[in-house]
Order: C-alpha cells, then structure tokens, then sequence
C-alpha cells in the first residue's frame, strides 16, 4: 500500500480556522480533499484536552492561549503525531519547525527556538 504523505500545512490551516471560530463561538467544518489529512484532524480535535495538556505542562513562563492560532495549530499536531503515531521523533519535530519557519517566524527566529525546545522536551517525556 502507497504511504500519502501527509499536508501539515492543510491541517495545520483548518485547526487555525477552527481555533479562530472556537474564540468567536461559531462552529467550523474543516474542509479536506482527502480522507488521510481528515484522519489526523479528527484524532486531533477528539484528543484535544489531552494534547493542550501536555503542550500547557511543558510551556515555559507562557499559557497556550498566549500563543497565537498558527503556533497552536502546528504544537498540536507534532505533539498528536508523538502521542499517537510511530513516526521518529525527528521527523515530527522537523516537519513541525519547517511550518514554524515557513508560517510564524519573525526576522529574529525565536519562534521556532521555542516551538523546537517545547516539542523536544515533550517528546524525551512520552517517548523517552
């Protein structure tokens, strides 16, 4: 069976527009052209409480309502795709910085510095 390599980016988009509706209190129904990515935006959403949980406990002097919908959006799906699938942990990780860089650095990349040190040390608890 073809692996599909999965668009961060796309759901990355929907939980940013889902974070956003949920500030606003409207309902939001994501939009997907294929059922892979709509997998992953589903575990996510089902295991939400969980997984802001876990990024919360290893947040440093922060609350994750202090970050913006982007770096929401990109920590929760690393932090599912640690707490619920096989892949390396340097392939999460990666992939989550290269969003970071891409979507919410600055010109001073301190972004992605913390994003980096926040998923590095939640994957050393769950993963060891």
């Amino acid at each position: 069976m073809k692996q599909t390599k999965l668009n961060r980016k796309l759901i990355m988009e929907n939980l940013y527009q889902f974070d956003f509706n949920q500030s606003m209190e409207v309902s939001y129904e994501p939009t997907f052209e294929g059922d892979y990515e709509s997998l992953i935006y589903d575990g996510i959403i089902a295991n939400l409480n969980a997984i802001d949980k876990t990024i919360e406990e290893h947040l440093f002097n922060y609350s994750l309502k202090r970050l913006s919908f982007v770096d929401r959006a990109i920590l929760r799906i690393a932090v599912y795709e640690i707490m619920f699938s096989e892949l390396p942990v340097n392939i999460v990780i990666n992939e989550a910085i290269m969003l970071t860089k891409k979507f919410s650095d600055l010109d001073d990349e301190k972004q992605h510095k913390f994003n980096n040190r926040v998923l590095d040390n939640i994957a050393k608890k769950i993963r060891g």
